[in-house]
C-alpha cells in the first residue's frame, strides 16, 4: 500500500487561498505548560514554510491530549502557537474556539503568507466521532485541505477524514516522508532485515509481530512484552508484567518463526527490581530464573551483547518500543545500547514513533537514524498492511 498515488501539497494551487492544514501537535507539556519535545512541530515546518512561500493563508488545526469534547484550559494549544510564533518569526494567532465567531474573525483578517491556529479540535465533541455537521463547519473555514498529521492517519476523525468530503485535499511533506521511509521496509528491504520490538504489552503489538514474521530475518523482543514469551517457554517471571491470555499467541509466534526460519531472540538475562520505582533495589539475573517477588525492568548485559551482535550484521532495522523503563536512569542502559548499536550499524534504520522515538530524542541518537517516525500507532498499522483512513480519504492524482 504505497499511497504515492495521492495528491501532494505540490499538486495544489494554493496562491491566496485559505488552506486548512491538519498537523499533529499533540506534544508533551510539563506542569508549567512548557513543550518538552517539539519534534512533531519541527517536522511540520517544511509544509508550513512551503505554503507561506506560495502566499497561502494558513489555518493550522490540531488536537492536544484528550479533553473529551469540552474546553479545558490545560489542553489549550497556546504553548504551540507561542512556539510556532518564535520559529516562524511572525505572530501565530490562536482562536478562542474551533469553528465559532473567534475563529471566523481571525481567519477573515488573515493575509497571504500569514499563519493562524484554531483551538484544540478535541474541544468539539464532533471531532472524534467524525460528525458530518462539524466536518462541514470546519471545511467552511477554508478553500483547500492539507493533511500533514501522520500520527493521526489511522483515525477516522472529522479533521482527518470528514473534511475531505467538502474540500480539495492532499498530504504534506511530513506524510510523504513517512510513506517513503516505511514503504522501504515493505518493498524489498536490504537483508538481513532485523526488527526489534519492546514496550509493555504483547496485546499492543499482536498484528505487527505476526506481520513482521512474514518479512524479517531476525526478530528481537525486549521490554515488558518479553516476559509473556518467557512465560510461554515455561519459566516463572516473578512480578514482571505478563499477559497470561497471550501465552498461546506467544507460543504460536515462536513456532511461526521457527517454521519460517526467522531467528527469534528473547532476553537471556535481565536487570530486575524489587519494586516498580526508579530507585528500587536491583540486580542482574538469568531470564529463566527471575526470583519470586522481583520484576524485570531492563535487559541485562549478556542480552545487550547478543542484540548488538545481531544489529551489527543488519542492513535494514525497524525498532518500536524500549527495552526497559528508560525514563529511569537505573534501567535506561538496554534501550540506550540498542539505540547506539542501530546508529553505528550503517543499516537503513526506521524508528517506529512512540516511546522509542522519545527515547532516541532523550539520548541524543535521533539524528543518527535514517528515519524517526512521528506516529507510533500509524506506523505500526502501515507496516501491518492496514488501511490508514486519513490518507485513503485524500484525492487521487
Amino acid at each position: 500500500m504505497s499511497y504515492l498515488n495521492k495528491l501532494t501539497v505540490r499538486d495544489l494551487d494554493v496562491e491566496n487561498k485559505k488552506v486548512l492544514l491538519r498537523c499533529d501537535f499533540n506534544v508533551p507539556l510539563d506542569n508549567k505548560h512548557n513543550i518538552t519535545d517539539a519534534k512533531r512541530i519541527d517536522e511540520a515546518l517544511k509544509t508550513i514554510e512551503y505554503l507561506r512561500e506560495k502566499n497561502a493563508k494558513i489555518i493550522i488545526c490540531s488536537h492536544l491530549g484528550k479533553p473529551k469534547g469540552e474546553y479545558r484550559k490545560e489542553f489549550s494549544l497556546k504553548p504551540v502557537a507561542q512556539y510556532l510564533s518564535n520559529k516562524l518569526g511572525q505572530e501565530v494567532k490562536l482562536s478562542e474556539d474551533v469553528v465559532g465567531d473567534s475563529a471566523k474573525k481571525m481567519i477573515s483578517e488573515l493575509n497571504p503568507s500569514e499563519v493562524c491556529m484554531l483551538e484544540n479540535l478535541r474541544f468539539e465533541v464532533g471531532e472524534t466521532s467524525n460528525d458530518e455537521e462539524f466536518s462541514k463547519k470546519l471545511a467552511s473555514l477554508a478553500d483547500i485541505y492539507v493533511n500533514d498529521a501522520f500520527g493521526t492517519c489511522h483515525r477516522s476523525h472529522a479533521s482527518t477524514v470528514g473534511v475531505t468530503k467538502f474540500l480539495p485535499s492532499a498530504y504534506g511533506f511530513l506524510i510523504e516522508k513517512e510513506i517513503l521511509a516505511l514503504s522501504k521496509l515493505l518493498d524489498n528491504p536490504s537483508r538481513p532485515f532485523v526488527a526489534i520490538l519492546g514496550g509493555a504489552k504483547v496485546s499492543d503489538k499482536i498484528d505487527v509481530i505476526s506481520s513482521l514474521l512474514e518479512k524479517v530475518d531476525v526478530l528481537m523482543v525486549g521490554g515488558g512484552m518479553s516476559y509473556t514469551f518467557t512465560n510461554a517457554l515455561g519459566y516463572a517471571v516473578g512480578d514482571s508484567i505478563c499477559e497470561s491470555d497471550k501465552i498461546i499467541f506467544a507460543k504460536d509466534m515462536m513456532a511461526k518463526a521457527k517454521e519460517r526460519d526467522v531467528k527469534f531472540l528473547l532476553p537471556v538475562d535481565l536487570k530486575v527490581g524489587k519494586e516498580y520505582k526508579k530507585d528500587t533495589e536491583f540486580k542482574i539475573t538469568d531470564a529463566d530464573k527471575i526470583p519470586e517477588g522481583w520484576m524485570g525492568l531492563d535487559i541485562g548485559p549478556k542480552t545487550i551483547r547478543q542484540f548488538k551482535e545481531a544489529i551489527s550484521q543488519a542492513k535494514t532495522v525497524f525498532w518500536n518500543g524500549p527495552m526497559g523503563v528508560f525514563e529511569w536512569d537505573n534501567f535506561i542502559e538496554g534501550t540506550f545500547e540498542v539505540g547506539k548499536a542501530i546508529a553505528e550499524s550503517g543499516a537503513m534504520s526506521v524508528i517506529g514513533g512512540g516511546d522509542s522515538a522519545a527515547a532516541m530524542e532523550k539520548l541524543g541518537l535521533a539524528g543518527k537514524m535514517t528515519h524517526v517516525s512521528t506516529g507510533g500507532g500509524a506506523s505500526l498499522e502501515f507496516l501491518c498492511g492496514k488501511s490508514l483512513p486519513a490518507i485513503e480519504a485524500l484525492q487521487d492524482r
